[in-house]
C-alpha cells in the first residue's frame, strides 16, 4: 500500500512535508485561477506555457538549494522535501511541454520538427527529458536498485538546471534579468559545493560566497549582453554600481546571499542563547 506524500515510512505525520506539499501547487493554481478569469491577455496558452516553465527553472533551483539550506541552518528535516520539490519541477516541465503541444494544435510532427531545429527548444527538451529520468527513479525502490549508482545519477541534475537556465536565458531574449539572477543562484549553490565540507557552515564562508556570486552574475549579464543582443554592455555593468533607480540581478543575489548569512548567524545565536537558559535536568 502506497503512503501519502506527507507521512513517513511509519505512518506519521511528518510536519514539513505536510506543510511543503500544498504549497509547490500554489503557482499553478494560481495560474489556473488567472487563465479561468481571462487574465492572461490575448495568447492565454502562450502565457501559461511562460508561466509553467519559469516555475520549472525556479524549482529546479529551489532543489538544489535544500542540501545547503539544511546544512547552513542545522535543519536536517528539510531533507525530507528534497524530492518533493524536484518531482513537482518535473510536474511542472511536462506541463510545459504539453501546453506547448496545445498551442501547437496537437500537431506532433510540426513540435518535432520545432525541437530539432530549434537549438533553445532542444536544450530545453534536453533538459526536461533528464528531469523526467530524474523524477522516475526518485522512488524509494529505485534508491534500492541502483545503489550508488543512483548519486552519480541524481548528480546530473547540475547539469540539468544549467541547460534549463540556458534555454531560459535564450527564450527571455532582451530582458534577461531574472534569468541572470536565477543563475547567479545557481552559482551560488555549486560554489557552496565546492568549498571544504568543514568550510560550508562558516559565516565568513557564506559572505565570501554572496560576494562572488554577485560579482559572477554582473560578468554574467555583461556577457550576454555582449554576445546576444546588439544593447551596449558596459553600460549595463555600469548600472550595477548603483542602486538608484532598481535592484539589478547582481545586487538581488547579493541580498539574497546575506540574508542567507543573516538568518544562520540569528539562528545560531538563538540556539546558542537557548541552550544556555535551559535549566539543567
Amino acid at each position: 500500500m502506497r503512503r501519502p506524500p506527507w507521512r513517513d515510512r511509519h505512518g506519521r505525520l511528518v510536519p514539513i512535508k505536510a506543510a511543503v506539499l500544498p504549497a509547490l501547487f500554489v503557482p499553478g493554481a494560481v495560474l489556473a485561477f488567472w487563465w479561468a478569469t481571462g487574465a492572461l491577455g490575448a495568447r492565454p496558452v502562450r502565457e501559461l506555457i511562460l508561466g509553467f516553465g519559469l516555475w520549472t527553472v525556479r524549482l529546479v533551483v529551489i532543489s538544489l538549494a535544500v542540501t545547503p539550506a539544511r546544512a547552513v541552518f542545522d535543519w536536517p528535516k528539510l531533507l525530507l522535501v528534497r524530492r518533493m520539490v524536484g518531482v513537482t519541477a518535473m510536474a511542472y516541465g511536462l506541463t510545459h511541454l504539453s501546453l506547448y503541444v496545445v498551442d501547437e494544435n496537437f500537431r506532433l510532427p510540426m513540435v518535432v520538427s520545432e525541437i530539432v531545429h530549434r537549438f533553445y527548444l532542444t536544450i530545453g527538451f534536453i533538459a526536461l527529458t533528464g528531469l523526467s529520468v530524474l523524477g522516475a527513479t526518485s522512488t524509494d525502490a529505485a534508491v534500492r536498485r541502483l545503489g550508488r549508482r543512483w548519486k552519480l545519477l541524481h548528480r546530473t541534475l547540475y547539469l540539468i538546471a544549467a541547460l534549463a537556465l540556458l534555454h531560459y536565458f535564450i527564450q527571455s531574449k532582451a530582458n534577461v534579468s531574472e534569468a541572470v539572477m536565477f543563475a547567479g543562484f545557481y552559482i551560488w549553490l555549486m560554489a557552496w559545493r565546492a568549498v571544504p565540507a568543514a568550510w560550508q557552515r562558516k559565516l565568513v564562508t557564506l559572505v565570501a560566497l554572496s560576494l562572488v556570486a554577485a560579482i559572477a552574475t554582473a560578468w554574467i549579464e555583461f556577457a550576454w549582453y555582449a554576445l546576444a543582443t546588439g544593447i551596449n554592455p558596459w553600460r549595463v555593468l555600469a548600472a550595477n554600481e548603483s542602486i538608484r533607480f532598481t535592484l539589478r540581478p547582481a545586487h538581488w543575489v547579493a541580498v539574497v546571499g546575506l540574508g542567507v548569512v543573516l538568518l544562520a548567524a540569528t539562528m545560531r545565536l538563538w540556539r546558542s542563547t537557548s541552550t544556555r537558559l535551559a535549566p539543567a535536568r
